[in-house]
């Protein structure tokens, strides 16, 4: 019981802050509607990844086969009409293989393409872990995933177990969701550590516990989550939540290391 306990938490709490999310910023409303709805799909992925581990070589074939149409499915029924279209066509007119293996091989792909296979393997990866991820293309270094060399989507500040004791920093991967440890104050995309060359912007009224950290040498940014300001905070699903942050990092000539599951 315990072991099942811990295996749903993930869902659980990404379930119950989407809904909170929803509830409190209307802008959000329609991306996280649309989140909510693959989260079953990913949490019954996850589970049968976990229970039935599929091979490295056949994973592709796992992904293919049993969650992407249910990806598909999902964002029929959920996502806005555009994307729903647009998935409709590439499932029926795309190499599906070649669609998923691209995100794992970290080439260039459209923003559609991208979000299937992302959407499809995210929850897979999750549960193989390490195993899995080896055979995910990137380099092991501090800026990129120690299990499948994916690139950070977002950081955030871990609680410290003391009071007045700043908790350490982590990077979240944008393929396998694993995190790892990353020094503060200097940048996730290339590693630049000067302080007049770093960027911090934060909408204190709205997202208080939300903070755009750019870099002037490299032009990119993530969004970072303070657990210390929002206990309740789920950084996957908040990062979701950060549109103005998104959109105002945006204006001032910044992309993001990786753009969300959703395109942001």
């Amino acid at each position: 019981m315990d072991q099942l306990a811990t295996l749903q938490e993930p869902w659980t709490d990404r379930r119950r802050r989407t809904a909170e999310l929803r509830e409190q910023y209307g802008f959000a409303g329609q991306v996280l509607r649309l989140y909510s709805a693959l989260l079953d799909v990913q949490q019954d992925a996850f589970t049968a990844a976990r229970a039935n581990p599929p091979s490295p070589e056949a994973m592709i074939g796992f992904v293919t086969g049993r969650v992407l149409p249910k990806v598909v499915d999902a964002t029929i029924a959920a996502g806005p009409e555009k994307l729903s279209t647009a998935v409709v066509g590439r499932f029926h007119s795309a190499d599906l293989e070649d669609l998923v293996g691209r995100w794992l091989r970290s080439e260039e792909q459209s923003l559609v393409d991208r979000y299937l296979a992302r959407a499809s393997t995210q929850p897979v990866l999750e549960a193989g872990g390490e195993q899995l991820g080896l055979d995910c293309a990137g380099p092991r270094d501090k800026r990129h995933c120690p299990s499948c060399g994916g690139l950070p989507q977002l950081a955030y500040n871990a609680l410290s177990g003391e009071p007045l004791v700043t908790g350490p920093r982590y990077l979240v991967c944008s393929r396998c969701q694993r995190s790892w440890q990353y020094p503060r104050l200097v940048c996730a995309g290339c590693g630049e550590d000067s302080a007049p060359q770093l960027i911090t912007y934060a909408e204190s009224e709205v997202l208080p516990h939300l903070t755009v950290e750019g870099c002037q040498s490299c032009s990119r940014y993530l969004i970072s989550v303070d657990l210390r300001k929002q206990l309740l905070a789920v950084p996957a699903v908040d990062e979701l939540a950060a549109l103005p942050l998104d959109l105002h990092a945006k204006e001032l000539g910044l992309r993001k290391v990786v753009p969300n599951l959703m395109g942001f």
